[in-house]
């Protein structure tokens, strides 16, 4: 054996040479010192988001923090023989531009799962096509409880999509969490509610509304708005006339950074409550003002030891970007993408016969995430109940309450 090794030396040196050239440097704990083997070719995570748009601060944060998992798996070489990259597609938060999204990536053979959606409406138009292929899609956003379990949620709960996950708390939990803070804490008995009449919006009203009659407050109207008015001045003439202590409103942050501006100036000097549509900075920018709140899924990522590493490394990759309110769901549910496909892929090549599998390992997923544990229950919701209540002080959203919704 020592023999042949001497008489091979110039062989193998001049091999090595030839693999350092190639940058074929297979590596079984990570990327130490050379390249990943990637023989094998690439495969796709997509993503679904509004990429443009007035909620393109959001849907961007989305597809940066996936990038920013993908590039990390990249460089542990944590799919073996295989490049990861990422297909962002834009939504522009239309349920009709994101079936067109979904199906150009359901076309792809090489995409092995999809993060999105961050509209509820559009995750509606989007199961479907990609459950017809069988590509996991983790959603790090979407809260209407109705996707995962059907219309009748709280009394009948049925698994929709087999294929459809997401890695925050829903609806149900976040809208009667805004009503006990709203009655209890705050001592808002009287609240009216304006909505844009979409599937999220609604959904959450909704669920605020039943809390609040429970916790012994008054819903003293409803009112509904289009996601694109920007004159609300009918409307609040409206809600003035019931003297509410509070307005909810059940939208995003477009509509509502004005809406509470013009509420102030027709005096209507009542604080405005919204869900995790207006915990964004924009929500300031367009008129939010001190004392107005929010509710957001997870805890407040820079309180978090587990995002630490997460929060440095974004802001290493993007500079001053922000990763918006969902950055950190988003870089996590793109790992237990990641972690699926790994442990798929454990006992042999990807093909379309793997999908079967690559949906079971999506559901069996469990790891600590920056958010906080990610696993998944039998409807494909995130175990991860906690909730945060912001409210605007000093021109910034400060977190004033974080838990989990218990009645």
């Amino acid at each position: 054996m020592r023999k042949h090794l001497v008489k091979s030396a110039a062989i193998v040196g001049s091999t090595l040479l030839v693999l350092a050239a190639c940058g074929s440097n297979k590596q079984e704990g990570g990327n130490a010192g050379g390249s990943c083997d990637t023989s094998k070719g690439t495969l796709t995570i997509g993503v679904v988001a509004p990429l443009s748009g007035n909620l393109s601060a959001l849907g961007i944060g989305i597809k940066q923090s996936a990038e920013l998992a993908v590039d990390e798996a990249n460089k542990k070489c944590t799919v073996k023989g295989y490049k990861l990259a990422v297909s962002a597609q834009d939504d522009e938060a239309n349920p009709a531009k994101g079936a067109q999204a979904a199906t150009k990536l359901a076309t792809d053979p090489n995409v092995v799962g999809v993060v999105g959606t961050l509209n509820s409406s559009v995750a509606q138009t989007v199961q479907p096509i990609l459950r017809d292929k069988k590509i996991p899609q983790v959603s790090p956003a979407n809260t209407n409880p109705s996707l995962t379990r059907g219309n009748d949620f709280l009394t009948a709960p049925k698994r929709q999509f087999d294929n459809y996950f997401r890695v925050c708390a829903t609806d149900d939990l976040q809208g009667p969490y805004a009503a006990n803070y709203l009655v209890e804490k705050a001592g808002k008995k009287k609240i009216a509610i304006v909505t844009d009449g979409k599937t999220y919006g609604a959904g959450l009203a909704a669920e605020l509304s039943k809390q609040v009659a429970k916790k012994g407050g008054t819903i003293v109207g409803q009112e509904t708005v289009g996601e694109k008015d920007t004159d609300f001045s009918g409307v609040i003439a409206k809600i003035k006339g019931l003297a509410p202590d509070a307005v909810y409103y059940g939208g995003e942050y477009p509509a509502a950074g004005p809406l509470s501006k013009q509420m102030a100036s027709a005096g209507l000097n009542v604080p405005l409550m919204g869900g995790d549509g207006i915990y964004d900075g924009k929500f300031i920018e367009l008129g939010g003002k001190e004392g107005d709140l929010a509710t957001s899924v997870g805890a407040p990522v820079e309180s978090l030891a587990t995002a630490k590493a997460f929060v440095d490394a974004y802001k290493a990759k993007f500079g001053k970007e922000d990763y918006a309110a969902y950055g950190a769901f988003s870089y996590d549910a793109a790992n237990a993408i990641i972690g699926a496909l790994g442990a798929t892929l454990s006992s042999g090549d990807w093909a379309e016969s793997k999908r079967e599998d690559m949906l079971t390992n999506v559901g069996k997923y469990s790891a600590s995430g920056a958010t906080g544990e990610i696993k998944f229950d039998q409807y494909g919701d995130s175990t991860n109940k906690v909730l945060t209540v912001y409210q605007v002080t000093s021109g910034k959203w400060k977190d004033v309450q974080t838990g989990e919704f218990t009645g």
